[in-house]
C-alpha cells in the first residue's frame, strides 16, 4: 500500500513538472513601433505571443479606439516558426494607431489566455506632440488655386484612342462600301437556250422509248400509249389539228386534205390501228410487231417533217467597165 502511495505521488509530481516546463513555454508582450508622434501621425502597436506550436492562444479583443488613442486598421495576425526550434511558434497582430490631441497616453496591460492560464503584458507609453508654430510670423490667407489652360490638344493627347479607333472604323466601313460599289463586275455569260424543233423533240422521246424497254417488260399497254401520245402531239404541232382528242377515223380524216404521201399514212395507220387494238381489245402482239410501230413511228416523222430551206445569199453584182 505504501510502495503505491509513493508511485502516485512520482507520477503527479512528473506531470506537474511537465505542465509547469509548458506553461513556462508561454510569453506574451506588447510593444510600439515608436513611442512618440506628432497629432494625425500613425504608429503599430505589436501584441505578440511565444507558444508551443499548435497550441491555443486567446488574443485580447481591441475596439475601436484606446481611449483617445484612435484605431485605425487592424492587420491579420501572423504566425512565424521558431528557426532554432521548430516546436516554439510566434503570432503577432499589429494594429495601426493615431492621435489627434496632444498627450501621454497610456497603453493597457492586456490578458492573453490559453486553456490553461492567463497571461499579461506590460504597460505601454505613448506620445502625442503638437506641430510648433512659428509665431512671429504674420498670417497670410490662403492662396487661390492656379488656373490651368486646357486646350482642345490636351484633351486629344488624354483622349485620342477614343477618337482614332472610331475613325478608323468609320474609314475602313466606307472603304468597304466604296469597294463594293466599284469593284469590277464579272461578267455572267448566260447559255443560250438551245430550242429543238418538234419534230426533234418527238424523235428523242421515241429514241427515250426504245431504251426504256417497256414491252419487254410485259407493260405493252403502256409502251403503245406513250408512243401514240408521242405521234398525236407531233401531229398537233406539225399539221394543226385536235390528234390529243380525236380518234383514229378523226385524224385520218383531218389529214384528208394535208400533203402526206399514202407510204406515210400506211406507217401512221399502222401504229394507231395497233395501239387501238391493244388499248381497247386487250390484244398481245408479237414483239416484231411492237418494233414495227415504233420504226414506222420513226420513219413517219422523218418522212414528214418540214424541209428547211438553205438561206439564199445575195450575189453583189460588180459594174464592170465600160
Amino acid at each position: 500500500m505504501k510502495r503505491h502511495f509513493y508511485t502516485l505521488i512520482s507520477i503527479l509530481f512528473l506531470l506537474g513538472t511537465a505542465i509547469s516546463g509548458r506553461a513556462q513555454q508561454v510569453q506574451v508582450e506588447a510593444s510600439l513601433h515608436q513611442v512618440s508622434i506628432k497629432i494625425g501621425e500613425q504608429t503599430t502597436l505589436h501584441l505578440i505571443a511565444h507558444i508551443p506550436a499548435k497550441s491555443a492562444i486567446i488574443f485580447p479583443a481591441l475596439a475601436d479606439s484606446i481611449g483617445k488613442i484612435q484605431i485605425v486598421n487592424i492587420a491579420k495576425p501572423d504566425t512565424v516558426i521558431d528557426k532554432n526550434n521548430s516546436g516554439q511558434e510566434t503570432i503577432t497582430q499589429n494594429y495601426t494607431v493615431t492621435g489627434f490631441d496632444a498627450g501621454s497616453y497610456k497603453i493597457p496591460i492586456y490578458t492573453f489566455r490559453t486553456p490553461t492560464a492567463s497571461y499579461t503584458t506590460d504597460s505601454l507609453l505613448l506620445e502625442v506632440t503638437t506641430v510648433p508654430v512659428d509665431t512671429t510670423k504674420s498670417i497670410y490667407d490662403i492662396k487661390q488655386p492656379f488656373a490651368v489652360s486646357y486646350t482642345f490638344w490636351d484633351w486629344l493627347k488624354d483622349n485620342w484612342p477614343w477618337v482614332a479607333i472610331p475613325l478608323a472604323l468609320i474609314l475602313i466601313a466606307i472603304g468597304i462600301v466604296y469597294y463594293l460599289k466599284h469593284r469590277p463586275k464579272k461578267e455572267v455569260v448566260k447559255e443560250k437556250e438551245i430550242i429543238l424543233p418538234d419534230y426533234a423533240i418527238a424523235l428523242n422521246k421515241l429514241y427515250a422509248l426504245r431504251d426504256k424497254k417497256l414491252w419487254q417488260q410485259n407493260e405493252v399497254k403502256q409502251y403503245h400509249i406513250e408512243l401514240t401520245d408521242t405521234i398525236r402531239e407531233y401531229l398537233e404541232k406539225r399539221y394543226r389539228i385536235q390528234a390529243h382528242e380525236q380518234t383514229t377515223d378523226e385524224i385520218f380524216a383531218g389529214l384528208k386534205y394535208k400533203d402526206i404521201q399514202e407510204a406515210n399514212l400506211a406507217r401512221l395507220r399502222q401504229i394507231l390501228t395497233l395501239a387501238d387494238l391493244v388499248k381497247f381489245a386487250k390484244e398481245k402482239p408479237e414483239a416484231a410487231e411492237n418494233e414495227l410501230s415504233l420504226d414506222n413511228a420513226i420513219d413517219f416523222i422523218e418522212q414528214t417533217k418540214p424541209v428547211v430551206a438553205p438561206p439564199v445569199i445575195p450575189v453583189i453584182k460588180e459594174d464592170l467597165p465600160k
